[in-house]
């Protein structure tokens, strides 16, 4: 899953934006999935950026420009979609968290620290 790009301009077509990001530029916003942030001021790397709530840092000593993750809620999950996880169940078998996909699950994880 993409989620942020470095660059060396902070002008990136639309194009660059979405192989960068994953955010497709489209007559309705920015989209990716079933989620569309409409674009009311027309498409600026830089706009889709504020609109998306993604950090856009600038190293000018480097000559680099990094866009962050996107955060539309001003947090940095934007679904509630766990990422693949596998462990060993108690009989030392692979037990894929996917499997559980499309029910309810609470994850409870303990550290020692």
């Amino acid at each position: 899953m993409l989620s942020d790009m470095i660059t060396t301009t902070p002008d990136v077509s639309a194009e660059e934006f979405a192989a960068g990001t994953g955010w497709d530029i489209k007559p309705e916003g920015a989209c990716k999935g079933e989620v569309c942030v409409p674009l009311p001021d027309g498409y600026s790397a830089a706009h889709a950026a504020d609109r998306l709530g993604m950090a856009v840092v600038r190293n000018d000593d480097a000559g680099l420009v990094a866009f962050g993750p996107e955060s539309l809620s001003g947090r940095a999950l934007v679904t509630a979609q766990a990422p693949e996880v596998v462990l060993p169940d108690l009989d030392g078998n692979e037990f894929h968290l996917s499997s559980l996909r499309g029910k309810k699950v609470v994850v409870v994880a303990w550290a020692p620290y």
